[in-house]
């Protein structure tokens, strides 16, 4: 990639992860412009944002997958299959099948909440889906147009 145009805000935005949704719109003019401007920051940002949308999916579907296998498992008698049985301390611990898609569940819901609070990912998706919808909108012809309503931005 080529050299950003000013590293100075470069270096602000590369620490931030290229995601300035969150700062005020006052502060946000200046980097608006770098990234308008420079296309090293540009590209890193699209970067960002490609790996924020691909954890929020993965998650998105590793929970789906689960809540697919325990809806399987309920109907089926082998939910109750032993998949692991320890014997600790004279205590027998038994994971079953059933008690494995559980945990999984848990353990993707955990994540997708970590991943949605932690990335700029649903703002941003919000924010492609606003503008497809207007692009949508502009498409309507001018009768259905007038039934919905007029966005502000």
């Amino acid at each position: 990639m080529n050299m950003c145009t000013d590293q100075v805000i470069g270096d602000i935005l590369s620490s931030w992860r290229y995601d300035i949704s969150s700062i005020s719109p006052e502060m946000r003019t200046d980097y608006e412009e770098h990234l308008s401007s420079c296309a090293h920051c540009r590209g890193w940002q699209r970067i960002h944002r490609m790996v924020d949308v691909t954890l929020i999916g993965l998650t998105t579907l590793s929970t789906l997958v689960f809540l697919l296998a325990l809806a399987v498992l309920h109907r089926e008698p082998v939910r109750n299959w032993a998949l692991i049985d320890f014997h600790l301390h004279q205590v027998s611990v038994i994971l079953t099948i059933q008690a494995a898609a559980v945990v999984g569940l848990m353990v993707s819901l955990v994540a997708w909440v970590l991943v949605a609070i932690m990335t700029p990912a649903p703002v941003y998706l919000t924010g492609v889906a606003m503008a497809q919808a207007r692009v949508l909108q502009g498409r309507l012809p001018e009768e259905l147009r007038d039934r919905f309503p007029r966005n502000a931005a």
